[in-house]
């Protein structure tokens, strides 16, 4: 009787957590001009291939695309004199998703044009040199581990060096002559562990669950990222809810973090995640000669003045700290090798940065 009575709670219990995991969430946002960021009303807002599941934008351009399933979506928009937009992947998951359209507006010649050819015939740059990575891009590669340098050395025309770094070869160029923007703020550097000439360690820095996209330039970089020799990333970031706070545990392969982001007042929002490594622990039980432990932090808090003027706000912060384990029990060969040449490694990374934009009406 009583172990009926556990398997009828067990199947229960089951049965409570079958229901829950099948929640319906929302996809919410809002449209704006990308060139003057004003809302743009009675725009068409669908998920991307399924266009029977969408919504209008209102007044005020914001729009909510109702009982969306857990998963990961792409989003579409269609507006009469703008050029047509499908977002990066966004997953659904334990919230709602709040997603930001810029749309761009076509121009249309209103009487005729004599278009004469030049001799000297100059062929279309090639749009290969840009690589989007989208957020599925990242969850989705194959032992990347959510890194994404690992993500890009699977590219074409990109190599990389020893197997437990990440550094980045671009076309046959130093792994120190690439460069990388945090939404417009330069950081130097994006891994722990990282070493003088190069630009990568073993583990990434910048937290994959706040990734929008990524632009991967190996050519043709853009006029504000003039100044790398081989490669560009830059990075996108998402913005933090405006409706509610949202909070989300996240236990990696190498780390454990938590993240939260919401909104403060009616025109700002903010996000914030920090990670701790839990491979000193692992590697000490392991028996292994060295004990790597880091830790970072990451922020982003976005105030909008009005429709023409907004300030973001970026923080970006590491410690690393290498210890040789010198505790080791009869320690072999291969240990003592090791504890011979591996460094000691003591450093810190930061980087504090804000972007201004004004954005300026059609008729300037």
């Amino acid at each position: 009787m009583r172990n009926t009575f556990r398997l009828s709670l067990l199947f229960l219990l089951v049965a409570i957590s079958s229901l829950s995991a099948q929640n319906d969430y929302a996809i919410k946002g809002i449209v704006k001009d990308k060139l003057n960021n004003e809302p743009l009303p009675y725009v068409n807002v669908s998920i991307w291939n399924n266009p029977g599941k969408g919504a209008t934008t209102n007044d005020n351009g914001e729009f909510v695309i109702e009982d969306v399933k857990p998963g990961t979506y792409r989003v579409s928009a269609t507006y009469i004199g703008y050029k047509n937009f499908i977002s990066p992947d966004y997953m659904v998951g334990s919230k709602d998703v709040y997603v930001t359209i810029e749309m761009e507006e076509t121009t249309q010649a209103l009487q005729e044009v004599e278009v004469t050819a030049s001799p000297f015939r100059r062929v279309a740059e090639s749009p290969l040199g840009l690589n989007v990575i989208g957020f599925k891009d990242i969850e989705k590669s194959a032992g990347a581990n959510r890194d994404i340098s690992k993500v890009i050395q699977s590219f074409p025309g990109v190599a990389s060096s020893a197997e437990f770094r990440n550094d980045l070869i671009v076309r046959g160029g130093g792994p120190s002559e690439n460069s990388f923007y945090l939404d417009g703020v330069e950081i130097p550097n994006i891994n722990h562990f990282s070493t003088q000439g190069a630009s990568g360690g073993p583990v990434g820095i910048i937290n994959p669950d706040f990734i929008r996209e990524v632009n991967f330039y190996s050519a043709a970089f853009p006029a504000s990222r003039g100044d790398a020799l081989s490669a560009v990333l830059d990075f996108k970031l998402k913005d933090g809810n405006k409706e509610r706070a949202n909070f989300r545990g996240v236990v990696g392969a190498s780390e454990v973090g938590v993240s939260v982001d919401g909104p403060i007042g009616s025109k700002t929002t903010y996000q914030v995640s920090a990670r701790q490594s839990y491979l000193q622990f692992l590697f000490n039980v392991l028996g292994l000669p060295f004990l790597p432990k880091f830790t970072d932090a990451q922020f982003k808090v976005k105030h909008q003045f009005n429709s023409k003027n907004e300030i973001t706000f970026i923080g970006l912060g590491a410690i690393d700290d290498m210890k040789l384990n010198t505790d080791l029990k009869d320690p072999d060969d291969d240990d003592l090798y090791i504890l011979s040449y591996l460094p000691v490694i003591k450093q810190k990374t930061y980087t504090l940065g804000a972007v201004y934009k004004h954005f300026t009406s059609r008729s300037q």
